[in-house]
């Protein structure tokens, strides 16, 4: 693993941290639709612990999107509660929750988002020049990611001069570069090939499990799927394992 993320890990760990890194307390979540209401979650329970790969697969509609959106922190429930790392977020002010985010939670979509103007490099020092690091230790922490995602002969090329599975690992390698408590993924093989899409989820895997992180994937690839600690769908609002 990563020194810069092995540090961080190495951290004395607070009664906050021991605690799963994300729940879900009786979620609901309901949308307008014309002169009714579509309920999406109606008091779903989740609970994923440090070091654990959950996947999420349900069909397309069943509301995966708004399972991350809520575990994200970028929406808000309209009932229950959404804790990270111990702290309940349903009270906590809009900045309190961007401050969250920002520190530790990291995200990867099935595009990439890299800036397609900056390195390999640079992408992975972005979000660690946000959160106030200097530039030089920025660096070091990016360079010392993008090995452990064995890119190290490609952190000076840009996003277009790299393939769609070195993109992705980039993209990863950024969605952790401040060590964040959980990662939520969605679809992060999905615009990939069969041998990338297995190439990039070891990279993944490989990661959680060295630096503790807990990670939410959502995917339709079964195979994949099987490959993780737990399995979860949604049914009927709730969330079950199968």
């Amino acid at each position: 693993m990563s020194n810069a993320l092995a540090a961080e890990r190495q951290r004395p760990k607070s009664g906050a941290e021991r605690a799963p890194a994300l729940r879900l307390l009786g979620v609901e979540r309901h949308y307008k639709e014309g002169a009714g209401r579509l309920s999406i979650l109606t008091g779903a329970n989740l609970a994923i612990h440090p070091g654990e790969i959950v996947a999420l697969v349900a069909p397309s509609g069943a509301g995966k999107s708004t399972v991350l959106h809520l575990a994200g922190l970028l929406e808000r429930p309209d009932g229950g509660d959404v804790e990270i790392g111990g702290r309940l977020a349903g009270s906590l002010g809009d900045a309190e929750r961007t401050a969250i985010r920002r520190l530790q939670i990291g995200f990867v979509y099935q595009f990439h988002h890299l800036l397609p103007e900056f390195s390999a490099l640079e992408n992975v020092m972005m979000p660690q020049l946000i959160r106030g690091l200097d530039r030089k230790e920025a660096a070091r922490r990016a360079e010392e990611l993008l090995a452990y995602m064995k890119l190290e002969a490609r952190v000076m090329h840009r996003p277009s001069e790299l393939s769609g599975g070195e993109q992705q690992r980039v993209a990863i390698a950024r969605a952790v570069a401040n060590a964040p408590r959980l990662l939520l993924a969605d679809e992060p093989t999905g615009n990939l090939d069969p041998k990338t899409s297995h190439y990039v989820f070891d990279a993944l895997d490989a990661l959680v499990r060295a630096s503790g992180l807990a990670a939410l994937i959502v995917t339709h690839n079964m195979e994949l799927a099987e490959r993780m600690d737990r399995r979860i769908t949604l049914q009927a609002g709730k969330i079950v394992e199968f």
